[in-house]
């Protein structure tokens, strides 16, 4: 017969001892997986959690007070995708679960690992305090998140604790990486803890090993791409681990095929002579496309009509396509990010983190042995290298056409920013100003960008996660602020402040939430309504907002509202001394709609 299970072991706290809880449990599992940071808005039915983590955890992870939950698992989601480490966002009961169901999903969309801890109940209504922790309780609170979390558990007791934690760990880590909600019981946190509970051995390995491609499918990758004549190559998360960056370098370089960046990370640097991001002609002779960890293939492959959504394809009917990447294990049946499915020749399940470096190895084998195909791939090499020149010196010369408006052009801006920041060790946070900063900047490195920006409202939020994880590098984060998205959550500047996050913001100020007005001005054209009403539930102005006198409020130096080009340069160089010494500084910068 199978022995019974050991009885917990009592706890009696020795003479002068704190006495334990059952929140001390999940402060434990904190500890043991090393999480640096808790942002958080704080709620009493975390009380026990709250007090666990200050004096039984001494602080640690530190506590990031913010003022909106949103902002709490924004900063999460860009010091998870800037650092390549995740933090903890702590979210009160159901209401603060749903005040951050917008930054929730998108860290789903961005597979950002996020670690959501939030609390509900009591769940024992003998405990519950009249009305507030009724109304504030949901049956299986997940739920409401479900649809776009890897997983999301609820222990029942206290010893349940450390096996939830290290599972959800292992989920939230797993590629494709994503969100994770531990919902802990109000009354579960704050009882006495009456015995030991074990934790997870230390030998134990937190998160599976990435797992590669079938050699047979890669092998046959390999020849498909020894045979093509025009090789394209699409990439949009490799740039999640630097090692991906790294070796899609060298996987271009040994076929000589132009890399088309999506940029939901930054996965190939912008000035290499094989980057031919947002030129879709190369795509309309390709004979292969390859895709790497791709989710948005249509947006280079596809000419739209957006008036009409009439959308074209542009590459030949012929043109062969390979996947690598996660296919469809973060389908949801729910969210629709996976995007329209494209009916790929091949398609290969691995991370390619480590798929790239071996189909590299193959291809180079292949290169070896037949000169005639290292001649071509020079010849494709030298093509693209011309048509890359060819396209930055039609940018650079776009980007002085009235150079001396007012308000100031987008290209104009990011040539006045890159100019002062070029030699410093910088960091973009998210918005590129319409591309213009990837059309203009050198991105040599993994880390200067973590990926273009999302929707409105998750900007501020995102930045002051990656301004946190290049804080201790010393790194200057600038991030392009739309003075839309950051009317949102103005009190996030407050947080920067509070928490000694030292950022450079430069106003995306246009004074409108264009994007949406740019849609008003296509229905005017397509329905023959007036143009000049477009604006109309749209515009930021009267009254216009102060920026600068709003950062001032909380702490920042700033200046503005800048604008003439000719004070960009002059105002920068103030501003960065400021955050160099320390302190958040913003230039409230007014620009052209477009």
């Amino acid at each position: 017969m199978p022995k019974s299970s050991p009885k917990p072991k009592t706890l009696q706290p020795a003479a002068g001892e704190a006495r334990r809880w059952g929140s001390d449990v999940i402060v434990d599992m904190m500890h043991r997986y090393e999480f640096p940071y808790a942002a958080l808005n704080p709620g009493a039915s975390y009380r026990g959690l709250h007090d666990s983590m200050v004096n039984y955890g001494g602080n640690r992870p530190v506590m990031m007070l913010c003022q909106h939950e949103e902002t709490a698992v924004q900063i999460a989601h860009g010091y998870a995708k800037a650092g390549g480490k995740p933090m903890i966002a702590v979210l009160h009961n159901l209401v603060g679960l749903l005040h951050a169901n917008l930054a929730i999903y998108y860290a789903y969309v961005d597979r950002a690992p996020v670690f959501i801890v939030g609390a509900t109940g009591p769940m024992d209504e003998t405990k519950r305090r009249p009305r507030i922790d009724w109304t504030h309780t949901a049956l299986v609170q997940g739920e409401a998140v479900r649809h776009y979390t890897k997983w999301d558990y609820q222990p029942a007791v206290i010893d349940g604790v450390p096996e939830s934690f290290a599972r959800a760990y292992g989920v939230m880590m797993t590629e494709p990486q994503g969100p994770i909600y531990m919902c802990y019981d109000a009354w579960l946190q704050e009882q006495p803890l009456d015995h030991e509970v074990a934790l997870p051995p230390k030998s134990s390995m937190p998160v599976p090993a990435q797992f590669t491609a079938d050699p047979a499918a890669l092998t046959r990758a390999a020849d498909l791409i020894a045979d093509a004549k025009r090789p394209v190559i699409i990439a949009e998360f490799v740039g999640r681990d630097p090692r991906g960056y790294h070796a899609l370098v060298e996987l271009a370089e040994t076929i000589g095929a132009p890399v088309y960046d999506v940029n939901s990370r930054l996965n190939f640097p912008t000035r290499h002579p094989l980057n031919l991001s947002m030129v879709k002609e190369m795509f309309r002779d390709a004979d292969l496309i390859l895709c790497l960890d791709v989710r948005d293939w249509e947006r280079p492959t596809t000419e739209l009509v957006s008036a009409t959504r009439k959308l074209t394809a542009i590459e030949p009917p012929d043109c062969v396509w390979i996947d690598i990447g996660f296919g469809d294990l973060e389908l949801s049946s729910w969210a629709m990010d996976y995007q329209r499915l494209k009916h790929a020749q091949l398609r290969i399940l691995a991370d390619t983190t480590i798929a790239i470096p071996a189909l590299t190895d193959l291809l180079r084998g292949k290169i070896h042995a037949a000169p005639p195909l290292a001649k071509r791939i020079a010849a494709r090499s030298g093509e693209a290298a011309a048509k890359h020149r060819e396209t930055r010196a039609k940018w650079a010369k776009a980007a002085r056409e009235d150079w001396d408006a007012t308000p100031i052009t987008l290209p104009r801006l990011a040539s006045e920013v890159w100019e002062v920041i070029q030699h410093e060790d910088w960091v973009l946070t998210a918005n590129t100003l319409e591309e213009w900063s990837l059309k203009l900047w050198d991105f040599d490195k993994p880390y200067r960008h973590p990926g273009k920006s999302l929707g409105t409202a998750t900007q501020i939020g995102i930045s002051l996660g990656v301004a946190l994880a290049h804080r201790d590098a010393g790194r200057l984060v600038v991030d392009f602020q739309p003075d839309g998205d950051l009317m949102f959550d103005a009190g996030a500047l407050w947080v920067a402040v509070k928490h000694k996050i030292p950022m450079l913001i430069v106003m995306y100020n246009n004074r409108a939430y264009y994007n949406d007005w740019e849609h008003q001005i296509r229905m005017a054209r397509l329905r023959g309504t007036p143009i000049e009403r477009a604006h109309i539930g749209m515009d930021l102005e009267e009254p216009v907002v102060d920026f600068a006198g709003l950062a001032r409020s909380m702490g920042w130096y700033a200046e503005g509202p800048i604008e003439h080009g000719r004070d960009v340069g002059p105002a920068l160089k103030r501003a960065i001394a400021r955050v160099k010494a320390g302190q958040p500084a913003l230039l409230d910068t007014i620009t052209q709609k477009r």
